[in-house]
């Protein structure tokens, strides 16, 4: 059987929203169900959504410090314009997902199941992806302090036109995951690199890095 060498990219269904019910931030609640609403220009800060469900709705120009959304369900829903030092959303499921044009100084979405999710013109300080399972997943003109992938499984996943001053990926589990573009400042756990793509350039300025890592001494 013939080897595989083309990278296979993210398969994301474009998000289409009809029919929105406006709605204000007392609206949603821990631990329910959301359908089809639309929020615009709310401040969600200190409130607490763990466990909620939003499905079909958009959530734009949102502050949100300190916010809750442990154990959410985040379903074929757009966030866009969204502000926060910390978000909290460990534990949580985001499927066909928008994230918009966001400030966020911490992204906590460990232990998370991330699905055909695009997050396009966005900076987060920390994107704690620890130990979350990543499939079909974009990230489009975003500039990352910290991406951390430790433990992780992606699959599908891109990043294009994307800056990321340190990316981990102590225990990272990774296939067809297309960093070519991708400008670095620095990569921890080489060898987890398995399963990603790079372009030639990359390879020639990871050199060092590589020749360092598997005790290659470079002299003359």
């Amino acid at each position: 059987m013939a080897r595989r060498t083309a990278t296979r990219p993210p398969a994301i269904t474009p998000l289409r929203l009809h029919d929105l019910e406006p709605a204000a931030a007392e609206d949603l609640d821990a631990h329910q169900l959301h359908e089809a609403l639309s929020l615009h220009d709310v401040d969600l800060s200190g409130r607490d959504l763990e466990g909620a469900t939003l499905t079909e709705c958009e959530l734009v120009g949102v502050t949100a410090a300190s916010a809750r959304l442990q154990h959410a369900r985040i379903l074929e829903t757009r966030l866009e314009r969204w502000d926060a030092p910390v978000l909290d959303a460990s534990r949580s499921t985001w499927r066909e997902v928008e994230l918009l044009g966001s400030r966020l100084g911490a992204l906590d979405l460990y232990d998370a199941e991330i699905r055909s999710t695009r997050i396009v013109g966005s900076r987060i300080g920390w994107f704690n992806l620890r130990g979350s399972t990543l499939e079909d997943v974009v990230l489009e003109d975003c500039t990352l302090e910290e991406l951390d992938l430790s433990g992780a499984t992606a699959t599908r996943v891109r990043l294009r036109g994307c800056r990321v001053d340190s990316l981990l990926l102590a225990g990272a589990r990774l296939q067809d995951v297309d960093l070519r573009g991708l400008e670095v400042g620095s990569i921890a756990n080489l060898e987890a690199l398995a399963g990603a793509t790079l372009d030639a350039e990359q390879v020639a300025a990871l050199a060092t890095a590589f020749a360092s890592h598997l005790g290659i001494r470079v002299d003359g």
